[in-house]
Order: C-alpha cells, then structure tokens, then sequence
C-alpha cells in the first residue's frame, strides 16, 4: 500500500535537509511557512541568512525539483554577495 502524500511543508523541508546532509548548501535552513501565489510557491525560512525563496511552477519538473534547484540558486546568489556577519562557524557541522 503506496504511503500518502506528504504535506508540501515536510516535502520541502525533506529537500533542504537532504542539501543538507549532501554539503550543498553551508548552512541549514528550516520551512517556516509556504504560500501559493498565482504561478508559484514562496518557502519561508526561519533565520536570517535566507528569509524567502520563491519557486516557479513549471510542467514537467517535480516539487522537489523545483524546490532543490531554488534553493541551490538562491544559497549560490547569497554567497556570492557580502559576507558581511559571517563566520567560519556557518560552514561547520
């Protein structure tokens, strides 16, 4: 008997704790929220480093596609700005 689906917050969290665990992304961030707004999701996060990430629906692409790709792109964009009230400690286990 398939398990039921899961709620898209535990989804999305299940991503980022995989990117997580993976060493993509250099520090953990928790689902706080998902809105649904025409055409897309926004995954809100609690903390400071990323508040926000919005996901374009696209056909074809998985939620957790979507999700994963996002947020490698928006953690990517981050790093590359200031690292202003950074330590060495974020990039730590």
């Amino acid at each position: 008997m398939p398990l039921p689906p899961l709620p898209i917050e535990a989804e999305a969290q299940q991503v980022l704790d995989e990117l997580w665990s993976e060493k993509l992304i250099p520090f953990a961030l928790k689902v706080v929220k998902i809105s649904k707004a025409p055409g897309e999701y926004a995954i809100h996060f609690h903390g400071s480093r990323i508040r926000t990430v919005r996901i374009a629906l696209t056909k074809g692409r998985s939620f957790r596609e979507l999700v994963r790709s996002a947020v490698l792109a928006r953690v990517a964009k981050k790093m590359s700005g200031p690292l202003k009230n950074w330590s060495s400690n974020h990039f730590l286990d």
